[in-house]
């Protein structure tokens, strides 16, 4: 069977032609979007296909790629391109093949189009003087591939345009058989001219690296290009995508999770001792943030997600959250916990929006440093006198979507949430055992159920 992972950032428009052209082949049992952290309707165009959705940990190409991998179920695993509309109906057929016909363990595509400038300027020269067998393949940045699981587990995936002449590299270097293939003629829209410097940086840098690791020329690291980073970003929070003046907030642990996601990950990785001395410690909020992060060192991102799927949701919260928007009500969570966390959660609910601690990762794997986001902080509207609080960053939606205060709702359950309820025009405590939320808010449910609150909101 075949996982087709698509990568996909801000392609609301395309991505459910890709997925169904994907799904056009019997042998696809799994289809997996991973979200680059889009600011349109990508994730909410994408669900209407039933197909799984992840978050990226870290916006870039080959993030997407390399964490849709590691969570894909079958050993042929194909990658498309999210912004193509008009592939072949037997686009998976034609990548998988030779798989299958046990002719290779990876899979080029090529296609009909006008040659790409980078590729002939730049790629193709560099391949001659340093990897000229590599020479055969018409387009060597084709992003449309195929392969084994059991190789791509080999190789590194560049977190920019490098991805794809990286693979290619990368495959050649672990003995992988390879064969290119035509996929026919697809519409590609071209960069931009002024795009073509950085793309042609990262695209060198990535050659250049794999000239210096593999040991062809010991002097190839002086021929090392700087690195353009991808431009930094705190939230890609979506636009307004309707009309809403209404709003609704969730706290993520012991609301929408009937349990904590991090005392659900010390029971499984064996920290339980150490999360309890740092939580009942007297340091200051975000230190003690910033030490439960340090516990998660060395974890993969799949693991962390596997933490998460292992507790239950609320009992009718996917139903909860479709009628809060018929409603007209935007939909999101605000959490104590880690942004690659609450943006699978609001996959799966369907949310608007997750607004978090960001986990820093590299190569998925979790570097146990956590930043902790600028809305948290203590600014000029803030409300309360503390340094961070969830009020702030109920404060920072509001603004982002336009919507009073006095037609927001704040659900929660504990401490960390009093600001938050206290101050939203429809404050809830939702099983929570903490008399002081309790006593802020203006209703206070006992549920194993959604459905209450839809009563108290209107």
């Amino acid at each position: 069977m075949i996982t087709v992972i698509i990568p996909a950032l801000n392609e609301e428009k395309s991505i459910r032609k890709v997925i169904q052209k994907a799904k056009r082949y019997d042998l696809v049992s799994e289809i997996i979007v991973v979200d680059d952290n889009s600011a349109d309707k990508t994730v909410s165009e994408a669900r209407k296909e039933n197909v799984s959705i992840l978050t990226s940990t870290e916006r870039g190409k080959g993030r997407s790629m390399h964490e849709g991998m590691m969570f894909a179920k079958n050993e042929i695993i194909v990658f498309l391109d999210a912004d193509i509309s008009n592939y072949p109906n037997d686009i998976v057929s034609k990548l998988t093949s030779p798989l299958f016909e046990n002719r290779a363990d990876f899979v080029k595509s090529y296609f009909e189009r006008q040659a790409g400038r980078v590729s002939e300027i730049l790629v193709k020269p560099l391949l001659e003087f340093f990897f000229p067998h590599l020479l055969q393949f018409r387009q060597p940045l084709s992003g449309m591939i195929a392969g084994k699981k059991s190789f791509f587990e080999k190789i590194e995936f560049e977190n920019d345009y490098g991805v794809d002449i990286g693979i290619l590299i990368d495959m050649d270097n672990v003995n992988a058989r390879i064969v290119e293939v035509c996929i026919g003629k697809i519409d590609n829209d071209m960069q931009p001219l002024q795009a073509l410097g950085k793309m042609a940086r990262q695209v060198a840098n990535a050659i250049f690296k794999r000239v210096s690791h593999f040991g062809l020329n010991k002097t190839a690291q002086t021929l090392m290009l700087n690195q353009t980073p991808l431009d930094d970003f705190e939230f890609p929070i979506p636009l307004k995508a309707h009309n809403a003046k209404k709003l609704v907030v969730f706290d993520m642990d012991n609301t929408l999770l009937r349990g904590s996601f991090i005392k659900k990950a010390a029971e499984k990785f064996g920290f339980e001792n150490q999360l309890q001395e740092i939580v009942q410690s007297t340091d200051p909020g975000f230190l003690r943030t910033e030490k439960i992060a340090r516990l998660l060192e060395g974890r993969a991102f799949h693991e962390l997600i596997q933490v998460l799927e292992s507790i239950p949701i609320i009992g009718d919260a996917v139903n909860t959250v479709k009628e809060l928007k018929l409603r007209g009500y935007i939909t999101g969570i605000i959490s104590d916990s880690y942004q690659c966390i609450t943006n699978h959660l609001k996959n799966v609910l369907g949310l608007d929006f997750s607004l978090a601690n960001d986990l820093q990762f590299k190569k998925s794997i979790v570097t146990g440093e956590v930043k902790i986001p600028f809305p948290l902080k203590n600014q000029v509207l803030s409300k309360c006198d503390h340094d961070y609080c969830k009020l702030n960053m109920f404060l920072f939606i509001l603004t982002h979507y336009g919507v009073d205060i006095k037609n927001a709702v704040a659900v929660g359950d504990g401490m960390n949430d009093i600001c938050m309820v206290k101050h939203a025009g429809s404050g809830i405590s939702l099983n929570s055992e903490c008399s002081q939320l309790s006593e802020v808010a203006g209703h206070v449910l006992r549920e194993e159920s959604l459905t209450p609150l839809l009563k108290i909101i209107g």
